[in-house]
């Protein structure tokens, strides 16, 4: 058995595709297109683990995301590049510098935890 994807339900998905893009460089690697919903799977080019992506067509209100008790993690080679680019873009929502890490904010809410590469 190994992980497959994650799935996250958005409201605007070009919108969501973009920050995923500029903000950690996935990139599509395919889509499924239906009547009522679009499933568009992103890929980080060296892992097999996908993050799903469902708009589901005619939803307009956000999405409960109760206490935002979940996330999904990055490591990252260059963490201060990036968390330079974050702060420029306005997406870091927490930061532990303590422990080394901080969690940036996607357009819907969801919280991503970005953490260094560790050897």
């Amino acid at each position: 058995m190994r992980f497959a994807h994650m799935n996250i339900n958005v409201l605007d998905l070009q919108r969501s595709l973009r920050f995923y893009q500029d903000a950690l460089g996935l990139r599509e690697e395919r889509r499924v297109e239906k009547e009522d919903f679009t499933l568009v799977y992103l890929g980080d080019g060296a892992t097999g683990f996908l993050l799903e992506l469902t708009w589901l067509h005619e939803r307009t209100e956000p999405y409960d995301l109760g206490e935002c008790e979940f996330h999904l993690a990055f490591s990252v080679p260059n963490y201060d590049e990036l968390h330079a680019k974050h702060a420029e873009m306005g997406c870091i929502c927490f930061e532990n510098a303590e422990m080394g890490i901080y969690f940036i904010e996607d357009p819907d809410g969801y919280w991503l935890e970005i953490v260094p590469e560790r050897a």
